[in-house]
């Protein structure tokens, strides 16, 4: 069924019609596709506009029987059916007669998807969010599981300092708490009702779009009709928020990939979390991760062509707007599969602390050697030259830092003494840097503490 054969004559090219149907893909707002329609129904016999007795009740009754059978997967589309809006209200016009004709009274396509397409993504921010919430859990827990481990820190790809893995897994907590709090932002900007707007003028009917809006759950109706017809910063902003939680995940796939190579060899990864190689019998491939990774493209791939799409819209609807939902769908499907993918992927896997204490590289204790003389009244500059003096010597000699003998580091700094060679115990290093934010014992556990209470609140 057209809804707007009364102006055209003849058939649509097969072609074209095609290329027009979107009920592949919008079909999946099905359920709030009816509820806005049910909610629009009430506000019309409000207005005066149908019946509040019968008129209403048999569409409304009409309505609910058309979402038990999408509930209940019996709901037959036909060929005629070019959206999800034509099927639902050729299905209503099916059960109810005539008068299923009534329920489009003052409303366009334009409003109608607009308020099916938040209402959606209102149900899919919290949903994600719980999974989000998940991973960040998974995190909190690797970090009081793996309490006390030492693993060396990396900047540019060279041993920096050593850390807690406790805090370095936590460093990856606050990245998803950031991403958590751009998604309640999301839900937030998807809670203004276009509903009531028309086709972008507004309706000529009394609607009271504030009693709509509260029986749709929204916050309120949107100001301006034409902005409200062609608004989709919600879902521009829901995007962004998916691509940037994909480029977090990549950041901490890629750390764990690397982690788990046998070069170095601080993680395994549970065998359910891993694959095979059809060539190589030994092969234990990090392929959840390497998915993560390549997923984060894909994720910045959805945002940029959304933005690419409205970019050269004026203002009010345009029929381009029907490819806002296809990214928002593929990008939702495919954070609802990765997030709990990693949420287990990171409760499996096996830490091998000795691993990590063994890669620790003496020299990453040289800034605990500047600030050791620093403490004994060097200038910093002077002592980072002085340790950097040092380290050299060392390479010079062939030598570990850790066994360059006392006389060289006097030759170079007459302030060093023998309690020097403390400051190569990792457990010293980490414990001086106790500032909030730091990576020692008390102040990483004032940290998980923070997380933990942010998890449940």
């Amino acid at each position: 069924m057209k809804l707007w054969t009364g102006r055209l004559s003849g058939s649509l090219d097969g072609l074209v019609a095609r290329l027009n149907n979107s009920l592949p893909f919008d079909q999946r707002l099905a359920q709030v596709d009816v509820r806005g329609s049910i909610a629009w129904a009430r506000a019309l016999a409000r207005a005066g506009v149908l019946a509040p007795g019968e008129e209403t009740s048999l569409i409304v009754q009409g309505l609910e029987t058309i979402l038990e059978e999408f509930n209940q997967a019996a709901f037959a589309y036909q060929d005629s059916d070019e959206d999800i809006h034509t099927a639902v209200e050729r299905r209503l016009t099916e059960l109810v007669g005539p008068v299923g004709g009534k329920l489009h009274t003052g409303r366009s396509r334009n409003d109608q998807v607009a308020t099916d397409f938040c209402l959606w993504v209102q149900e899919a921010a919290l949903t994600l969010e719980k999974e989000l919430a998940g991973l960040q859990s998974a995190l909190v827990q690797r970090a009081d599981k793996d309490w006390g481990v030492i693993l060396p820190g990396y900047t540019h790809f060279q041993q920096a300092q050593p850390v807690l893995l406790s805090h370095w897994w936590l460093s990856h907590f606050w990245p998803l708490q950031r991403d958590r709090e751009r998604l309640q932002a999301v839900y937030r900007a998807a809670r203004i009702m276009p509903l009531g707007s028309g086709a972008l003028a507004g309706t000529s009917f009394p609607i009271d779009r504030f009693a709509l809006a509260s029986d749709l759950g929204f916050d309120a109706p949107a100001p301006n009709s034409l902005d409200a017809v062609g608004n989709r910063d919600f879902a521009a902003e829901f995007l962004f928020w998916a691509a940037l939680l994909g480029v977090h995940l990549s950041r901490l796939a890629e750390a764990l990939i690397l982690y788990s190579t046998s070069e170095y060899g601080f993680i395994v990864l549970a065998d359910k979390y891993s694959t095979g190689s059809s060539l190589m019998p030994q092969k234990k491939n990090p392929d959840p991760l390497e998915l993560a990774r390549g997923r984060s493209g894909f994720l910045i791939g959805r945002l940029v062509g959304l933005l690419t799409m409205l970019k050269g819209l004026p203002s009010a609807y345009d029929k381009d707007l029907q490819e806002d939902k296809v990214p928002v769908f593929e990008a939702a499907d495919t954070l609802s599969l990765l997030l709990p993918v990693m949420s287990g992927l990171l409760a499996t896997l096996t830490v091998r602390g000795e691993w990590m204490r063994a890669a620790i590289n003496p020299q990453v204790m040289a800034t605990d050697l500047a600030d050791y003389l620093v403490k004994r009244g060097v200038p910093f500059r002077q002592a980072h030259e002085a340790v950097g003096r040092a380290v050299r010597r060392a390479d010079e000699l062939n030598v570990s830092l850790a066994v360059l003998p006392l006389e060289e580091w006097q030759a170079i700094q007459p302030a060093f003494a023998d309690d020097l060679f403390q400051m190569f115990d990792p457990e010293v290093s980490v414990a001086q840097r106790s500032a909030y934010g730091g990576t020692a014992p008390k102040a990483v556990r004032e940290q998980l503490d923070q997380a933990k209470k942010i998890l449940e609140g």
